[in-house]
């Protein structure tokens, strides 16, 4: 695998746009609810792991993999939350793999070096800060869907 594209939904108590994604992902009662990727370009893979469904061994190694690309939109939250999400499934984010023990302790996140932000790329080209912007401005047959943000404020 050479690149990852990811989209999460999630839930989370704190406020983010008052709190800011690390509070947010700190909360005890943060989940992440749904996975959505597609490996070096393949169809759209979408994992609930709200309903008790598990990451692929190799999409989580490609997840703390520094060699493997990963894009998101607004790649520092979902390698946060991810970082979080991968804490609590006892996976070690030693960024150096080499097993020592400050490294451990010290390593809470996500090494950044491999993940591109699209969200970023946008904005360079004058673009919304938004996915939804982004999609009425480029004028795209697919948008982002506002059902699931209603969806996840009901749930």
């Amino acid at each position: 695998m050479q690149t990852l594209s990811i989209d999460i939904e999630t839930y989370s108590d704190v406020n983010l746009s008052k709190c800011g994604v690390y509070k947010y992902a700190e909360s005890p009662d943060f989940e992440v609810l749904l996975f959505g990727y597609s490996a070096d370009g393949s169809d759209v893979t979408v994992i609930d792991l709200a309903q008790g469904e598990r990451l692929p061994q190799e999409i989580i190694e490609g997840l703390t993999d520094n060699t493997v690309i990963k894009w998101a939109f607004n790649a520092n939250f979902e390698r946060v939350c991810l970082s979080r999400y991968l804490r609590d499934l006892g996976v070690l984010l030693d960024p150096f793999h080499d097993n020592h023990p400050l490294s451990a302790d010290c390593s809470r996140f996500l090494n950044p070096e491999s993940w591109r932000c699209s969200m970023i790329w946008a904005a360079t080209m004058g673009l919304p800060l938004s996915l939804e912007g982004v999609g009425t401005v480029l004028g795209l047959e697919k948008q982002k869907l506002t059902e699931g943000k209603n969806l996840i404020k009901y749930f």
